[in-house]
């Protein structure tokens, strides 16, 4: 009898290359498994006249298949990690995380010019409070313009004259053959990423054995490290998209983690930057010890302000 499993996920391009990569990978790894896809428009997807921190977060590209995991309808949910909110639905987990694509964010430009070298009124596009917050930090003279969209309709701005630039996820332009596009990748030391920007996340429900242990052959211990370490720093935070924060973990040895993490205020400022060392086991403490940190220098302040705003 041919065995199946069922993934949801959203119709967006990258979504799909994701759900594919993984249904392909599945099927080499567990052969005469059959992988079959359902499309699921998510309220994300149906709301594209505002900024994902008015309506909602990005939590609302994942309610959708949430909701399709739990009552059987699917058996998997391939997301982009950084959508998946702090905390999950009680009954669903995380199956596992494969290999981390590149982390950092991307300028595409149309002159080839570097994020610090546009001029004054250069108009860059970006739906990220984040990334809007860290360019006016490297280049205060730039307009922000706020956008929505899947990655090449983003690019078809730039191309069509309506923006000069667009700042998006070096990850989900590297996954849809669009590297080329990339005016500069932004080096993680001054423009550190969103937690768990780069990683795929693979979401079944928890007591689901068969589908748990048909996942886990595309887990990645490294990458796992990591996303325990920046979820971990999100969750103490309790930050939405309301929130410019940051966080990148790396191994750099094998017995070397090293996590930093940022809260920057709208404009750039204030700007709170710290990082914490230690072993890979205590990933999810090194997390939450730095979240404590940047909230004792100033970085509850800054929550509290962003959330009277919102």
């Amino acid at each position: 009898m041919t065995e199946t499993v069922r993934i949801g996920t959203r119709g967006s391009e990258l979504a799909l290359w994701q759900a594919n990569h993984v249904k392909a990978e599945l099927e080499r790894l567990h052969p005469g498994l059959v992988v079959e896809l359902e499309v699921i428009t998510t309220d994300g997807d149906r709301i594209q006249d505002r900024p994902l921190h008015e309506v909602g977060g990005k939590g609302l590209f994942v309610k959708g298949i949430e909701e399709k995991l739990l009552d059987g309808s699917v058996d998997l949910a391939v997301h982009s990690m950084k959508d998946l909110p702090a905390e999950m639905p009680a009954g669903l987990v995380v199956a596992c995380t494969p290999v981390r694509e590149d982390p950092r964010d991307a300028l595409c430009g149309r002159d080839g010019v570097p994020l610090a070298q546009l001029p004054a009124g250069t108009r860059v596009g970006t739906g990220s409070l984040r990334r809007s917050a860290l360019a006016l930090r490297v280049n205060p003279g730039l307009t922000i313009v706020p956008l929505r969209g899947n990655v090449p309709t983003r690019l078809r701005k730039v191309g069509a004259g309506e923006l000069d630039a667009v700042i998006l996820a070096a990850a989900g332009l590297r996954r849809l053959g669009l590297a080329e596009h990339i005016t500069e990748a932004l080096d993680l030391e001054r423009f550190c990423p969103a937690p768990t920007q780069g990683v795929l996340a693979l979401q079944c429900r928890s007591g689901d054995t068969r589908v748990r242990d048909i996942a886990r052959v595309m887990a990645d211990p490294t990458t796992t490290i990591a996303a325990t370490a920046e979820r971990a720093f999100l969750s103490r935070l309790h930050a939405g998209c309301t929130v410019p924060v940051g966080c990148h973990a790396e191994l750099r040895a094998p017995d070397v983690l090293v996590v930093s993490g940022l809260i920057v205020g709208p404009g750039g400022r204030p700007y709170l930057k710290a990082s914490k060392t230690g072993v890979p086991a205590d990933a999810a403490n090194l997390g939450t010890v730095l979240a404590e940190t940047l909230l004792g220098m100033g970085g509850q302040s800054v929550i509290d302000a962003l959330d009277r705003r919102a």
